[in-house]
């Protein structure tokens, strides 16, 4: 075994160890994509609109609402930021998004916790669960690298406009998590992009747990291989979510949702 295999074989063992220590008792059980097409309840519709590509959109989102983000028109990926709209220093963590679930695996049963320890988002509707909270979003510089003839809209200066229309400062914004972006990590920690774990008419529902500010820009991710700046209209529709019950998916899949949630509770901002 070479050195670099020790190291993360160990790193390996030690993040288990850790996990089961911090986790205290089981996940419960995810499970498998939402169907595609499945509908919503129309009198729960509150609004819906297009985000062509290149562009962005920023919602007012009160707790208990939701958004579908359907892929209607064919494969994009939309960069998500969020912000507490009671108080915006609090904000999206991808971070610890993450590390808190111990998966950077983003599904269906999932939470975004916010830098405060949060629950924002719940993930109750999703039929791709290839997101990726890793890499991050697409700035002009990546766009240059990769594409002929621009200049192109990508997602910073995106995300920098809706910040500042919102009174908010560069300073203001987090790290993106990017929806419909297929990245995986290998053994040895290289990116990867796939295709295929995205299809059109994927979509998914993020229920609001707090009162939200959120924006969402429809730029191609720094690792989508195609040449061609070429991201298709995304549908976004804003619903009543329905009224999560006792025994609610997201907010019992693990130990530190739960928590999340507590502190969601114990927080009156």
């Amino acid at each position: 075994m070479t050195d670099t295999a020790s190291i993360i074989a160990e790193n390996r063992r030690r993040y288990e160890e850790l996990k089961a220590q911090g986790q205290g008792h089981a996940p419960r059980a995810l499970p498998p994509p939402s169907s595609r097409g499945l509908p919503l309840d129309e009198a729960a519709i509150l609004h819906t609109e297009t985000i062509p590509g290149g562009w962005y959109c920023t919602f007012e989102l009160n707790a208990g609402e939701a958004l579908r983000i359907s892929l209607d028109h064919g494969p994009s990926s939309v960069a998500l930021v969020a912000w507490n709209a009671a108080e915006t220093s609090e904000r999206l963590n991808y971070a610890d998004t993450v590390k808190v679930q111990w998966t950077a695996a983003l599904q269906r049963g999932r939470v975004l916790f916010s830098d405060m320890g949060r629950v924002m988002l719940s993930l109750i509707e999703d039929s791709c669960g290839a997101h990726d909270a890793l890499v991050g979003g697409s700035n002009a510089e990546s766009n240059a690298a990769r594409y002929a003839g621009g200049p192109y809209r990508n997602t910073r200066d995106n995300l920098v406009l809706a910040a500042l229309k919102a009174g908010l400062d560069r300073r203001d914004i987090p790290a993106c998590v990017t929806l419909f972006a297929p990245v995986s990590v290998g053994a040895e920690g290289r990116f990867a992009w796939n295709e295929a774990g995205r299809r059109a008419g994927d979509f998914v529902d993020l229920r609001a747990e707090l009162d939200l500010l959120v924006t969402l820009s429809n730029c191609p991710h720094p690792l989508d291989p195609n040449p061609d700046y070429a991201p298709n209209p995304v549908v976004v529709t804003r619903f009543r979510a329905p009224v999560p019950a006792a025994d609610d998916l997201c907010r019992t899949a693990t130990i530190e949702a739960v928590r999340g949630f507590e502190n969601n509770a114990a927080i009156g901002f």
